[in-house]
């Protein structure tokens, strides 16, 4: 495989340049000094960004701009084997790498490559960690998944020190990586168009374990079911965090102020490292910030700077964040696209002030509404009144034949209040007849429901946050 030398600066072309993570490798390997070109299908406010800062970009994709001189390729998955760049690459001759290979390859220039890894909560955990290295004067590179408003975006080009990073199982990506220190916040059943099961999934991140090097670390959830698989035969230091008493790092003495932002008394191996105040909300990001908590502790960071940044820390775009309200009533977006994200974000939503909770959810992909329809089912129904749209097909086509009416119709079994209604502007219509003074409304989802949100605190009277 073709490897990157920051020592050694070459030419590198990204075929779907403007895709958020794709800009931001090449927004990394720019600023070492590499020869970056890129194209796309149209122009957009990120090709915009990197042409300001002087890379040379093409619109749209053609195999005349793959010309003498480029040292390396790469593309994402969404570009398949006959698009005209790949092809004309391939003839050429030139090395081509994965986006996700390419990533890897970026982290073996640093001391430090940190992955957090997990079906959820990976983009709250990167955020985090960072937030608390920034505090610490530190001069950490991230890629995150999610803007992050202290690094004015999903990326920031730093020092050769720490490389900070999400790291997602789907079609195995992270096993293209090379960490140091990986975090392993849970393990549960998703991305089901590509692994077979939970064995299969299990099975990927047992491999992702194993790319840790002898004197790396692994921060992993003592709850995760059997989580003695991970653990045994494992070839680095191991610390662990969660619920119960016997992992390393655990939270009690719980409490919520009126936002539903949690309190509590840090405890390592029995004993009390004083209090921690969080300012984003819900239960689940108290797990989130003990594995934050623990890689830093690692990294040398004072404890006062770890405690100043969580406090501080009020999360990233789309995760229970407030946009404002109208009409009396307050609107939340939420990125939550699996059942247990969604049960952890209506379970912090309820410790937040309101008169009727209120969910607009979006489902994403067939494959994840088809095989989780019931886990979906269980979880919605706990928000006192439902809004379904129309499943998100993201990169799918629906050969299933399955719609969010069948979701409608399971929940109807379990006496829940739910509309389905396709159409953003009568959905939109719905809720300006039917929410309340002092209701909360959640659009919910990782497609574009958000969108929902804003065209309500577009009218008249609306007040954004």
């Amino acid at each position: 495989m073709y490897q990157i030398n920051f020592n050694q600066p070459v030419h590198v072309h990204f075929i779907g340049i403007g895709g958020i993570s794709m800009s931001g490798l090449a927004e990394i390997l720019h600023a070492r000094h590499f020869t970056v070109t890129g194209s796309d299908m149209k122009e957009s406010e990120l090709t915009d960004k990197l042409a300001a800062e002087g890379m040379e970009i093409h619109y749209p994709q053609s195999a005349d701009n793959i010309v003498p001189g480029i040292d390396v390729v790469v593309y994402t998955a969404a570009i398949h084997p006959d698009n005209p760049e790949f092809r004309a690459a391939e003839d050429a001759g030139i090395p081509m790498l994965t986006r996700a290979q390419l990533l890897g390859e970026i982290m073996r220039n640093y001391k430090e490559a940190i992955n957090i890894s997990g079906t959820h909560g990976k983009t709250t955990t990167t955020s985090m960690i960072t937030e608390i290295l920034l505090e610490a004067h530190k001069d950490p590179t991230v890629t995150v998944g999610g803007m992050l408003q202290d690094i004015g975006g999903n990326i920031r080009v730093g020092g050769q020190e720490m490389f900070v990073a999400e790291a997602c199982e789907y079609t195995n990506s992270f096993l293209s990586f090379f960490p140091t220190i990986e975090v392993i916040l849970n393990v549960e059943a998703d991305h089901l168009d590509f692994f077979k099961d939970i064995d299969d999934i299990r099975h990927s991140f047992k491999k992702f374990t194993e790319k840790l090097p002898k004197d790396g670390l692994l921060v992993i959830n003592k709850d995760i079911q059997h989580v003695e698989y991970f653990l045994d035969d494992l070839n680095c230091k191991a610390i662990t965090f969660g619920h119960g008493k016997d992992a390393d790092y655990t939270a009690n003495f719980i409490s919520f102020d009126k936002f539903a932002r949690p309190t509590y008394t840090l405890f390592y191996k029995g004993e009390a490292l004083g209090k921690v105040e969080l300012g984003v909300t819900g239960e689940h990001n108290i797990y989130n910030s003990l594995a934050a908590i623990a890689v830093c502790r690692e990294l040398g960071i004072d404890m006062q700077a770890i405690l100043t940044a969580l406090k501080n820390f009020t999360g990233t775009d789309r995760r229970f964040q407030k946009k404002g309200t109208v009409h009396g009533f307050t609107i939340i977006d939420d990125y939550a696209h699996h059942p247990q994200e969604i049960a952890a974000t209506i379970e912090a939503a309820k410790k937040y002030p309101h008169r009727k909770l209120w969910v607009v959810f979006q489902p994403h992909t067939y494959s994840r509404t088809a095989a989780l329809l019931d886990d979906f089912a269980g979880a919605l129904s706990q928000a006192d009144e439902i809004v379904l749209a129309d499943i998100y097909a993201a990169r799918e086509k629906n050969t299933i034949g399955i719609s969010s009416d069948d979701l409608r119709k399971h929940m109807l079994q379990q006496n829940t209040n739910v509309s389905y209604i396709p159409n953003f502007k009568k959905i939109e219509d719905f809720l300006l007849e039917n929410v309340k003074e002092g209701d909360v409304l959640i659009t919910m989802g990782a497609g574009d429901i958000y969108k929902v949100g804003d065209d309500l605190l577009n009218l008249p009277g609306a007040e954004k946050a």
